[in-house]
């Protein structure tokens, strides 16, 4: 447990001190989501509709800035090879890094969501249940990248296959959550699609990890 908690610690402070990427990932969530209201007008029942997707479409792709260099970095200097070594089993190692990278990456997109929501005209009933959707939901985002990011080590135009390999996987959380938002709004039941997207959760707690391990051993031999 030391170990495992020594990596979060080392990993975060490395992100504090490379503090521009996660300000680089809100810049991006907010201009992604400002960008609508100028290209489609500012008509308020027409942004309220469409904001709980754009909110969330924009959170995915944000999220997605920082996965190419998840591993990247600890590959390039030689740390990853040490990391496979060490007495900590790489799928909590793996673990350890995603829960940073939620923590610098998926906490500060929830932080700005309900600012975007009041750009966006989002009924106010839809508030609580994005910031529940998205708590939900971005965890399950950054497990699906992680084992994209391992499988993309040492490729050449990582970005783009990162992107092609983890974008279809991101659609169910994507639905799901914003169909919670719809379902809140309009005064339906949501106990379904937040159980969905607790499902989609900790089924990618119980495989993601031991899959980007696996890539990631593979990629350090």
């Amino acid at each position: 447990m030391n170990s495992f908690l020594n990596i979060i610690q080392r990993d975060l402070h490395l992100a504090l001190r490379q503090g521009l990427d996660s300000l680089m990932v809100v810049m991006f969530f907010v201009i992604a989501v400002v960008l609508f209201p100028f290209g489609i007008g500012p008509e308020p029942g027409i942004l309220a509709r469409i904001a709980p997707g754009v909110i969330w479409v924009a959170a995915l792709l944000a999220s997605m800035l920082s996965l190419e260099r998840l591993f990247q970095t600890d590959y390039e200097d030689g740390s990853l090879e040490l990391l496979s070594l060490s007495p900590l089993p790489l799928e909590l190692t793996v673990l350890a890094k995603v829960i940073t990278h939620w923590l610098t990456t998926g906490v500060p997109l929830i932080i700005a969501a309900p600012l975007l929501a009041v750009l966006m005209n989002l009924d106010t009933d839809g508030f609580a249940m994005l910031l529940v959707a998205l708590i939900l939901g971005t965890p399950s985002l950054s497990l699906i990248g992680a084992v994209g990011a391992a499988l993309i080590l040492g490729a050449r135009r990582g970005g783009v296959l990162l992107s092609l390999l983890i974008l279809p996987l991101f659609i169910p959380v994507l639905i799901f959550g914003v169909s919670a938002v719809d379902a809140a709004i309009l005064g339906f039941p949501v106990k379904g699609q937040l159980l969905i997207l607790g499902a989609f959760l900790i089924g990618a707690v119980a495989v993601c990890p031991f899959a980007a391990a696996a890539a990631v051993r593979e990629a350090v031999k």
